[in-house]
């Protein structure tokens, strides 16, 4: 269990408790909890439209791009989870998704991700017609726009209130099996 950070490593606030990342914050503010993980259940944990794979590769790109560590390697080790079977896809996807090994349609939708995550005026109609043209629904463009800003919040409220993150992989991976397969978001305790 990883409930201690290294004495420089401290949250710029007092937490109750020193777990990583948002679990921290979380900890702090039950009552902002519920609400933040019922939207992050309620966009991640659906197959509706993009699979739960993509939502996550989804925030995992958008966090990579706002260099939060913690968002992009909790949310990364859930991708992998998974995309089993493409042990290199995250990183190829963060490194250049436009020349990783996934469908256009996810292609286009990303480049949404990355628009939005510059700013919401940075889509373009031309954006929304290369999705769609790749066989993008409403709800499917709708579910990346809103998985991106809500991506952007989540990075901002970790990373602007200096919460620790761990180094261990191993950490992030039983994180990602745990959220995959038990906990979810909206079930998930802070505390574990």
């Amino acid at each position: 269990m990883y409930l201690l950070n290294p004495p420089d490593t401290m949250a710029y606030i007092n937490l109750p408790t020193q777990l990583p990342g948002i679990r921290g914050l979380m900890a702090f503010r039950p009552t902002i909890a519920a609400p933040l993980n019922g939207l992050a259940e309620a966009l991640l944990r659906t197959d509706e439209g993009i699979s739960k794979g993509e939502r996550e590769l989804i925030g995992t790109l958008v966090s990579a791009l706002n260099g939060c560590v913690f968002c992009q390697s909790v949310h990364g080790a859930v991708a992998q989870y998974y995309f089993k079977n493409q042990p290199d896809l995250i990183a190829q996807v963060k490194a250049d998704y436009h020349t990783a090994p996934i469908p256009d349609k996810l292609k286009a939708l990303l480049e949404i991700a990355e628009k939005v995550q510059q700013g919401g005026k940075h889509v373009t109609e031309q954006h929304i017609q290369a999705a769609r043209v790749h066989g993008a629904s409403d709800l499917e463009i709708h579910d990346t726009v809103l998985i991106a800003a809500a991506f952007c919040m989540f990075n901002r409220y970790v990373d602007g209130l200096g919460t620790f993150t761990p180094t261990d992989s191993a950490f992030f991976q039983e994180r990602g099996r745990k959220i995959a397969e038990e906990t979810g978001y909206a079930g998930s305790d802070p505390h574990q």
